[in-house]
């Protein structure tokens, strides 16, 4: 068999046509010669304007101009975007080498397999078995059981066991009082830093990204991009953007990054929008469903206030940047009973990941706030805080929460736990400050992906908006539960 790939003739006569034009430039002719890309390749990835090389030759008049005339003459006979056609016709030559190259040893039930692809992806089934996945392994696994029953014991063996040991052998070591907050008491390296990476973060990161591994290891992962893919439509987003929001759920920073797998620049700036304004990562998402899963109230409205601004939000900037869809096609994996073994090194490796990174990062975060404490700094931004809080009807106390989630998103969830169970903040203070601490700026190292990925002026911008959103969101929150007199 031939491996040569041939696409419909209009295809062909188009890409001939291509590199005609392309061999009449010598500036072009150096670009394939450079990077090793031969005429045809080129010639393929100008009819799917391939953004890197399109950008390349858009400054050679009249060329572009002709490239751009033998595109549109190619487009017209199809009826799909030629990117979708020229990735049809490679599937289908994938699927003709690979009958002929594989040997079946057992026969597979397609109609079995088929029935629970449909299940997985046709809406009237496929809702529902999300939503019984994400109650079940989000809600009960992630929330109750990692950042409540396991946060519980672990932060209890802290705070009986460990803290006041290391606060006892401080003050025996270390007489001099500074020193002393530096590893011990309220804010020290090991008493706040290393007890909420380990107490608080560990046991939610670990648990989220087992259910993470499971999805993805049976297959059932890229079926939900199918499903939502006509839902993302009016945000501006296909269903491949589910990925990295899915990711957003275990750490922002790196779905940030997987966010240049999207195809256009307006996709990639509408889901980096959405990650840094609404995804909590699996930390805070955990401490929070951990603390409003007591009251179902509390836990809706939260809820209810980030459906309605990622929505809104989504539609709006749909809107407002201009742009066409690009297209979303997929290569589903067959569905599968997923392996132990897969699972555990996927949670193993993302876990070491996550903890290498948080760990130094607390670490840094315990020693900023001790410098803060010591030079005054700290104590300067919490009072230039404070009457937002109090506009916010919260205590002064808050104001340190949103410092710390600057540093750390999972850092200022971890002291909202600490406010809440202190008695420090009521019922409707706690719904208040959740919404508005999952709306709130992105952490240092999200900070960071951002200005990799959208630039300086994008992400400050970006970041300026989201700021003044959380508040005004916020603040919105607490004036509608206290004119409806909502007590939790």
């Amino acid at each position: 068999m031939s491996l040569f790939l041939r696409y419909p003739t209009a295809i062909e006569e188009g890409i001939t046509k291509i590199e005609s034009l392309l061999s009449k430039n010598k500036v072009i002719m150096s670009m394939t010669v450079n990077s090793s890309v031969s005429r045809r390749s080129l010639a393929l990835l100008l009819l799917q304007k391939e953004p890197i090389f399109w950008k390349k030759i858009q400054q050679q008049e009249p060329y572009i101009v002709e490239i751009e005339s033998v595109i549109q003459s190619v487009q017209s006979q199809f009826s799909d975007p030629l990117i979708l056609v020229i990735a049809k016709t490679r599937h289908q030559m994938a699927r003709k080498i690979e009958e002929s190259a594989v040997v079946k040893l057992k026969k597979k039930s397609p109609e079995g397999e088929d029935f629970f692809h449909q299940l997985t992806v046709n809406p009237i089934t496929g809702f529902p078995l999300l939503i019984f996945v994400l109650y079940f392994g989000i809600y009960k696994f992630v929330g109750e059981f990692g950042a409540g029953i396991l946060v519980n014991q672990i932060e209890g063996f802290f705070a009986n066991n460990i803290n006041p040991v290391v606060n006892q052998i401080t003050a025996q070591f270390l007489p001099w009082k500074i020193a002393q907050d530096l590893i011990a008491n309220d804010y020290g390296i090991i008493t706040l830093g290393v007890r909420y990476a380990i107490a608080i973060i560990f046991p939610i990161v670990t648990t989220f990204f087992l259910v993470l591994s499971l999805l993805e290891d049976s297959g059932y992962l890229p079926r939900i991009s199918l499903l939502v893919d006509r839902l993302f439509k009016p945000l501006g987003l296909s269903g491949r953007a589910i990925i990295p929001l899915i990711l957003g759920l275990g750490c922002g920073t790196m779905a940030t990054l997987v966010t240049r797998t999207l195809e256009s620049k307006r996709e990639r700036f509408i889901a980096t929008l959405l990650l840094a304004l609404v995804i909590p990562c699996s930390a805070q998402l955990g401490i929070i469903l951990g603390l409003l899963s007591q009251n179902p109230l509390a836990l809706t409205i939260w809820l209810g206030c980030l459906g309605i601004v990622f929505l809104g939000v989504g539609i709006l900037t749909a809107k407002v940047i201009p742009g066409n869809m690009s297209s979303f096609y997929m290569e589903i994996p067959p569905l599968r009973w997923p392996h132990p073994m897969g699972i555990v090194s996927k949670t193993y490796g993302r876990v070491k990941w996550y903890i290498k990174e948080i760990t130094g990062l607390f670490i840094l975060a315990s020693i900023f706030i001790w410098i803060g404490k010591l030079t005054g700094i700290f104590e300067l931004l919490v009072n230039l805080l404070n009457p937002i809080m109090i506009d916010l009807g919260l205590p002064k106390d808050a104001a340190s929460v949103f410092l710390y989630g600057f540093f750390r998103r999972d850092y200022g969830a971890a002291g909202m736990f600490d406010l809440y169970n202190s008695g420090i903040l009521d019922g409707r203070q706690l719904v208040v400050t959740a919404v508005t601490l999952t709306l709130f700026i992105p952490c240092i190292a999200q900070f960071q992906s951002l200005l990799r990925e959208q630039g300086l002026k994008t992400t400050l911008g970006m970041t300026s908006f989201i700021l003044t959103f959380a508040f005004c969101i916020g603040y919105s929150l607490n004036q509608l539960l206290l004119i409806f007199e909502v007590s939790f």
